[in-house]
C-alpha cells in the first residue's frame, strides 16, 4: 500500500523517462542520501568511516564498472583489478608531475587512461566470447602488474615499489580526515552510480543490452559490434580506474601494485554475483556484503565465546568466510542468479498488491 504507484500520473515524455519515476523511489533515493551525507559523518567513528563504509563506497564502484560491462554488456572480465590499477598508478603520476591540474582532473584522466587500456584488452571481445574473452582479459592482469612492476616511471622510481598517495585537495580544501575523505568518496560514487543508472536508460546502454542478450540478432538489427563492444570496455574501465585512484588516495593511502591482485579481481566478481548481475543496486548490495560480512563473523565468534565459552580462532573464523562465500556463490547462481537485487526486487512486487495475497 505504501508502495503503490496508482494515481502518479505522467503529463510529459520528460516525466515518464526520468531516472526514478515512482516518487516512493524518489524520496527514498533522497533520504539515503542526505543520510549519507549529514547524518553518517556525525554518527559514524573513524573506524567506521576509514575502514568499512569508505572502502564498501570504492568497491561499489568497481563493481558497478564490472557490471557495465558483464551484466548490461555481457562481456566476461577478470582484469578489474588490472583497471584499478592503472587509475591508481596514472592518478599518482598526474598529481605528481602536473600538480596544477588538480586531483579531479587527474582522476577523470587516469580513468581515461584505463579506459584506454580497456579498449586495447577488449579488442578480443570482436572475435571470441564467453571463456575464452575471460582468459583474455586474465592476460591483462599479469600485463598490467608486470608493467607497474618492471618499469620505475610508474613508482617514480621507487626502490621499494610502494609510493604515498598524495592528499586530496579541491580548491585548497583538504580531505585528510577519515570524515572528509569519506564525503568525498561519497560524492564521487553517488555521480557516477546516477551517471550509470541513466546510461542504462540511454540508447548506448539498450545497444549493450541487446549484445548481451543476442549479439547476432544486435547486429542484424543494425547495432555495431565493433563500436558498442568497445565502448563497454572503455566505459567499464573508466568506472574501475577511478576506483582504483579512489582506493589509493582515500582508503590505502599508498600505491603500490601488490593491493591489485587476481584475488581482488575475484573479489569484485563475486560482488556481482552475489548482489544482482545486471543491476545498479546489485553492485552496492554486494559489495556490502564482501565487505560486513567478514566483521558480522567475528562479532559471531565473540559472541559464541561468550555465551559458550569456546573459543573460536582467527583462522576457524576465515577458513568459514570462504567456505560461505563459496557456498553462496553456488546458491545464488542456482536458486536466485539475479542475486540479492531480484530478492529486493521482489519484496516490491509484494509491497506494491500488499495485502492481498500474490
Amino acid at each position: 500500500m505504501l508502495y503503490r504507484e496508482a494515481g502518479q500520473f505522467k503529463s510529459s515524455y520528460a516525466q515518464d523517462q526520468q531516472i526514478f519515476p515512482i516518487l516512493q523511489d524518489r524520496i527514498a533515493v533522497g533520504l539515503l542520501l542526505v543520510f549519507a551525507f549529514f547524518v553518517v559523518p556525525v554518527i559514524g567513528d573513524q573506524y567506521w568511516l576509514g575502514a568499512l563504509i569508505t572502502p564498501f563506497l570504492i568497491f561499489a564502484l568497481a563493481a558497478l564498472g564490472l557490471n557495465i560491462l558483464t551484466g548490461y554488456a555481457g562481456q566476461l572480465s577478470l582484469g578489474t583489478a588490472a583497471f584499478m590499477a592503472v587509475g591508481a598508478f596514472m592518478a599518482y603520476n598526474f598529481v605528481l608531475r602536473m600538480p596544477w591540474l588538480g586531483i579531479i582532473p587527474s582522476f577523470i584522466l587516469a580513468g581515461l587512461c584505463a579506459a584506454a587500456v580497456g579498449i586495447v584488452f577488449g579488442l578480443p571481445s570482436l572475435r571470441i566470447k564467453g571463456f575464452y574473452l575471460a582468459v583474455a582479459t586474465l592476460a591483462c592482469q599479469f600485463f598490467v602488474l608486470w608493467a607497474l612492476q618492471r618499469f620505475g616511471w610508474f613508482t617514480n622510481y621507487s626502490s621499494s615499489g610502494v609510493v604515498t598517495a598524495q592528499q586530496i585537495t579541491v580548491f585548497g580544501f583538504a580531505f585528510d580526515t577519515p570524515v572528509r575523505k569519506y564525503l568525498f568518496t561519497l560524492g564521487v560514487v553517488a555521480i557516477m552510480a546516477l551517471a550509470a543508472k541513466n546510461l542504462m536508460r540511454s540508447e548506448t546502454g539498450r545497444a549493450f543490452m541487446a549484445v548481451r542478450d543476442m549479439d547476432v540478432a544486435a547486429s542484424v538489427i543494425g547495432i555495431p559490434m565493433m563500436k558498442t563492444k568497445l565502448l563497454a570496455f572503455a566505459i567499464s574501465s573508466f568506472y574501475c580506474g577511478v576506483a582504483g585512484a579512489l582506493h589509493a588516495f582515500s582508503y590505502l593511502g599508498t600505491v603500490e601494485p601488490e593491493a591489485y591482485s587476481l584475488d581482488l579481481s575475484f573479489r569484485i566478481l563475486f560482488m556481482v554475483i552475489i548482489g544482482g548481475v545486471g543491476s545498479i543496486l546489485g553492485s552496492f548490495l554486494g559489495a556490502a556484503f564482501i565487505v560486513l560480512f567478514p566483521i558480522f563473523l567475528n562479532l559471531a565468534s565473540g559472541w559464541i565465546n561468550v555465551l559458550t565459552g569456546v573459543e573460536v580462532s582467527h583462522a576457524v573464523v576465515s577458513n568459514l568466510e570462504a567456505i560461505i562465500f563459496g557456498a553462496l556463490i553456488i546458491f545464488f547462481l542456482i536458486v536466485e542468479p539475479a542475486g540479492l537485487a531480484r530478492l529486493w526486487q521482489i519484496a516490491k512486487e509484494k509491497l506494491r498488491l500488499w495485502p492481498f495475497p500474490h
